[in-house]
């Protein structure tokens, strides 16, 4: 029962230990990915602002200087801008079709659909390509981040930049995230019931341990009591009989007559 309850005692320990691990190497894993979040924030409003004052053709080289840039990976918000949406509908329509397709496409749609489509620079095919790659959710060096387990031969997606959401996809995104959220919840309970049951047993083993030491105390007081009572018992035998010896010698001896 004792070796029972340590090795639950080690497994809690161990489980706290390895959640503190996974905390830390997720807080500096988010620290990367807030820095990359910011830079792409920064490079979106800037696009933005440009946007803002072009109109046809310069319209046109922001979006392609916005595809080839190689840092920049989301492209909702200068969809949104009014200047570029004016494309829409005139010579340079297809311009905002690649746009459209940067943000929520992938090298294999473009394939697909090259003849109605911009010719691609190299930039803007690496760019595609890495923007598919992302959809795919495997690594490529600044945009998804992660470490290979060789062991289980799968690679561990650790932060990934995010690309522009299709319509619909935010809803879906909320219910799963509010299922890890429940789950996490629920592991997080199970952990705390394991640490309160272990620390009941650790309380019970502490009164026990009491308990016994206390026994243990009264038994060697008994003892030695007892050993002292002996003791005096014995010394009391002894006078008693060397009394009882003096008695018998002088009682032997012969009377002196008067």
């Amino acid at each position: 029962m004792e070796l029972q309850r340590r090795r639950e005692r080690e497994e809690v320990s161990e489980l706290a230990l390895g959640f503190a691990s996974q905390e830390h190497e997720l807080i500096a894993t988010e620290l990367v990915g807030m820095e990359v979040e910011q830079k792409q924030a920064d490079l979106v409003q800037q696009f933005v602002l440009l946007a803002a004052n072009a109109r046809g053709r310069a319209a046109v080289e922001l979006i392609t200087h916005a595809t080839s840039h190689p840092q920049l990976f989301a492209f909702s918000e200068l969809l949104a801008s009014p200047h570029i949406a004016e494309l829409k509908g005139t010579e340079h329509s297809a311009s905002l079709d690649l746009l459209r397709l940067f943000a929520h496409g992938t090298w294999s749609d473009y394939k697909n659909n090259a003849q109605m489509l911009p010719t691609l620079d190299p930039q803007q095919e690496l760019k595609l390509k890495q923007l598919t790659v992302m959809t795919l959710a495997e690594t490529a060096k600044g945009i998804v981040r992660g470490k290979l387990d060789q062991r289980r031969r799968c690679f561990e997606v650790q932060f990934a930049a995010g690309r522009d959401l299709r319509p619909g996809q935010l809803d879906n995104m909320i219910a799963v995230l509010a299922n890890w959220l429940s789950s996490s919840d629920n592991l997080l309970l199970t952990i705390q019931e394991k640490i309160k049951w272990a620390d009941s047993m650790s309380e019970q083993d502490r009164r026990h341990k009491k308990e016994v030491e206390d026994k243990a105390e009264e038994m060697r007081k008994s003892i030695k009591a007892e050993m002292e009572l002996r003791g005096q018992q014995d010394v009391v035998y002894s006078e008693a009989g060397a009394l009882m010896d003096f008695v018998d010698e002088d009682r032997s001896r012969p009377k002196r007559r008067r």
